[in-house]
C-alpha cells in the first residue's frame, strides 16, 4: 500500500495503540460483516473504543475507498505542489506537528487543499502562492491578532488564515493556535 507520512503515521500508531496491525483490523471488519463506511466506523468505535480517526482510516483501508488506496492522496498533493515545491516543507512541517496533536486526526487531500479533520474540520493546508501557503484554522470566537488574521475570503471552511513562507514560520505561536483549533474541533 502506497501512503502518505501522515497515514504511515496514522497505521504505526494504530499497531502501537491495539497491538493489532492495519491487516489485523481489516481481516477483522471483514470477519464481522459490515460493509457500509459509516457501520465499520460505528463498529470499531462502539465495540473497539477507537477513535473516530482510526475507525474512519480503517474503514477506508478496508473498502479500498481512501484516497491512498486508490492512489489519488499523494498525486493530489504532488498536484497541489507542482511548481510550488518550495512550499512542500511547509506542508510537510505542519503534518508533523499536527499529528503530535492527538491520535484521532484524518488528513484528507482535496483538489486544492489538504483537510485536516478530528470530529470536524479545524484546519486546512493550501499552498496558495508560488511563495505562500496558508493554514486556515477554526478558532471561532477569537479575535485576530499578530499573524493570525480572519480568513475573509481565503476560505469559509475556517474562521482564520496564518500566511507562511517557509517552515521556520510555523512557530510555537502557530502550533498554540493549532492546538486550540484541535481542542474545539473534539
Amino acid at each position: 500500500m502506497d501512503t502518505d507520512k501522515a497515514t504511515q503515521t496514522m497505521i504505526e500508531n494504530l499497531k502501537k495503540n491495539t497491538g493489532k496491525t492495519l491487516e489485523d483490523w481489516i481481516t477483522l471488519v471483514k470477519k464481522s460483516g459490515k460493509e457500509k463506511h459509516s457501520e465499520i466506523v460505528k463498529y470499531l468505535k462502539e465495540e473497539h473504543k477507537f477513535t473516530h480517526g482510526f475507525a474512519n482510516l480503517v474503514a477506508l483501508k478496508t473498502r479500498g475507498t481512501d484516497a491512498v488506496s486508490v492512489s489519488e492522496t499523494e498525486d493530489l498533493v504532488e498536484k497541489q505542489y507542482k511548481g510550488k515545491e518550495n512550499l512542500k516543507p511547509i506542508y510537510e512541517k505542519l503534518v508533523k506537528e499536527i499529528m503530535k496533536l492527538g491520535k484521532d486526526i484524518e488528513i484528507s487531500p482535496k483538489n486544492a487543499y489538504v483537510s485536516i479533520r478530528r470530529k470536524k474540520q479545524f484546519a486546512l493546508i493550501q499552498p496558495t502562492t508560488k511563495t505562500r501557503a496558508d493554514l486556515g484554522i477554526n478558532l471561532k470566537g477569537k479575535a485576530p491578532e499578530g499573524k493570525l488574521e480572519a480568513s475573509g475570503s481565503f476560505n469559509a471552511m475556517v474562521s482564520h488564515r496564518v500566511k507562511l513562507e517557509k517552515a521556520e514560520d510555523i512557530d510555537s505561536k502557530v502550533i498554540e493556535w493549532m492546538k486550540a483549533a484541535y481542542d474545539m474541533a473534539g
